[in-house]
């Protein structure tokens, strides 16, 4: 991993400098531009114990994404509908997404996908709200193949009309299992690379599941990546998969704003394409994360084990953002390693810094906001459960 004088770290596929900063100025001249996507979705793969930090319980991790969304456009409201979940340590990294959102000007469409309810705020209706949640990735049969080729084809049309760069995107609990999975499908050895919001990835958990799920899926030689969400995935991927593919066709830049999740994305795509055309798809795809996620090097590795296997140059890029200075608990646990990602945390706070904005002020501005959420009673408390 290295570094610019432009604060961004750059990860994966070694690019030389001139390369990089070509990069970083095709961000810095659409920051206002993006338009960002917050896909928020429901897989029954996190209602397995153990399984995500989203939520301190199950229960609490089926309102997570509603919550995640709703502070992502509203930010600390005494009007709030849904609560914060309670987490065994940090704070939901909407808080970041919110802040940094305000400071570059730029504003969520929320995409909710089987979630379960129909959300009071503005919203992208894309199916039935009756579909709820995916069944878990174990069951072999997450969902319809009808199902996943209508998210598919609805993302495919909403990104082949897009006028302007696209950022996506996503809070859903249990979806680095799923993403896991997805990669696994394809004979990636990906088990000890994927993250998890959690403190210490519970890998020999998603291991047993991933298998048990791989297992009942039964898939065949011939499968496709449209087979593979059905079979282990989740409703954010079949969506994103077409969202993506439909900004490339129209010649948008697109950041991938998350960890495992958007490498999933990634390898779905590749598979489905034809290879002479991956490199120009590659071209203006930028993989953007935040500083905690690269620190001990697994998505580095992951990163590179896709473009060895699609013999593709993605680069990914991470936020500098840090909370050392900060005085609040819930801030200083993403430096111990807590939570890490989600909501778009990386991608939006990388714009802001590309924006002239410094640690300090994003720092500040968290905490002004985490005093107000705590202050407005946001956060579930043990009581709530």
């Amino acid at each position: 991993m290295h570094s610019t004088e432009l604060v961004v770290n750059f990860f994966g596929s070694e690019s030389n400098k001139k390369n990089q900063l070509n990069r970083v100025k095709i961000l810095k001249k659409n920051i206002k531009n993006f338009k960002i996507f917050l896909v928020i979705a429901g897989t029954n793969t996190s209602q397995i114990p153990g399984i995500s930090a989203a939520g301190i319980n199950a229960k609490s991790r089926r309102k997570t994404a509603l919550a995640d969304a709703e502070f992502f456009l509203k930010g600390a409201s005494k009007d709030h509908k849904y609560k914060l979940p309670l987490l065994n340590a940090g704070v939901t990294p909407a808080l970041i997404s919110y802040v940094c959102s305000k400071l570059i000007n730029v504003y969520p469409v929320v995409v909710p996908l089987g979630i379960g309810e129909i959300p009071y705020f503005d919203h992208l209706v894309i199916e039935d709200s009756d579909l709820g949640p995916s069944s878990c990735l174990t069951t072999g049969k997450s969902m319809t193949k009808d199902r996943v080729l209508n998210l598919y084809e609805k993302g495919l049309a909403i990104g082949k009309s897009s006028k302007q760069p696209i950022l996506i995107s996503e809070s859903v609990p249990g979806g680095t299992t799923t993403a896991q999975a997805v990669m696994e499908a394809f004979g990636l050895r990906v088990s000890n690379l994927v993250g998890s919001s959690l403190f210490k990835a519970p890998r020999e958990l998603r291991k047993k599941v991933v298998q048990t799920g791989l297992l009942n899926a039964n898939l065949k030689n011939d499968f496709d990546s449209f087979d593979v969400v059905a079979a282990v995935g989740d409703p954010f991927q079949a969506f994103s998969m077409g969202l993506l593919i439909g900004a490339r066709l129209a010649k948008q830049p697109v950041i991938l704003s998350g960890g495992s999740q958007m490498l999933a994305i990634i390898s779905l795509v590749l598979e489905f394409l034809d290879v002479k055309n991956e490199d120009n798809f590659i071209e203006d795809v930028f993989i953007a994360t935040t500083g905690w996620l690269v620190k001990d090097n697994s998505l580095n590795d992951l990163l590179n084990l896709i473009n060895e296997k699609y013999d593709v140059k993605l680069l990914g890029l991470a936020s500098p953002l840090n909370f050392k200075s900060s005085k609040y608990k819930e801030l200083k646990d993403y430096e111990l390693g807590h939570v890490k990602e989600g909501v778009g945390a990386g991608g939006i706070s990388l714009l802001a810094f590309l924006d002239g904005f410094k640690n300090q002020e994003i720092v500040s501005l968290c905490q002004q906001n985490l005093e107000m959420m705590k202050g407005l009673g946001q956060i579930s408390l043990e009581k709530d459960f």
